[in-house]
């Protein structure tokens, strides 16, 4: 496998095992949707980056998910679609990280975990097969 494939790889392992640990906090009884909700976000924020390092697109460390897919349509216009449907993400990075927020109802964390999987299945188009785990 080509070196540039293998990174893409880390990147996607890295969103595979948010994705889990936000499955993970959805299950618990009760919910911990706080925890959930940053794991959503992190899991979109690693597949759209996963994306620009298969492009060899240089990124800064951001956690906007619009910016994020902004950059993505630079190769591929439909990225530009996706760019309102994960921006509601974004604040998932830090808001509900520290006292203060009411934490996320089960509703918001179920609608990002299907935002977390169009994302998935949305990139999952756009990688070789080989890139994939």
């Amino acid at each position: 496998m080509p070196p540039e494939l293998a990174e893409v790889r880390r990147w996607l392992e890295k969103a595979r095992r948010d994705r889990l640990m936000a499955e993970s906090g959805l299950a618990r009884t009760p919910p911990v949707t706080d925890a959930a909700a940053f794991h959503c976000q992190q899991s979109v924020e690693k597949t759209l980056k996963a994306y620009l390092v298969y492009r060899e697109h240089e990124f800064e460390r951001i956690h906007d998910l619009r910016e994020l897919a902004k950059a993505c349509a630079q190769y591929d216009q439909a990225f530009g679609e996706l760019a309102p449907v994960v921006d509601p993400l974004t604040p998932y990075a830090v808001r509900f990280r520290y006292p203060g927020s009411e934490d996320p109802t089960v509703e918001q964390i179920e609608a990002a975990m299907a935002v977390v999987q169009e994302v998935w299945d949305f990139v999952a188009n756009r990688l070789p097969r080989e890139a994939w785990l």
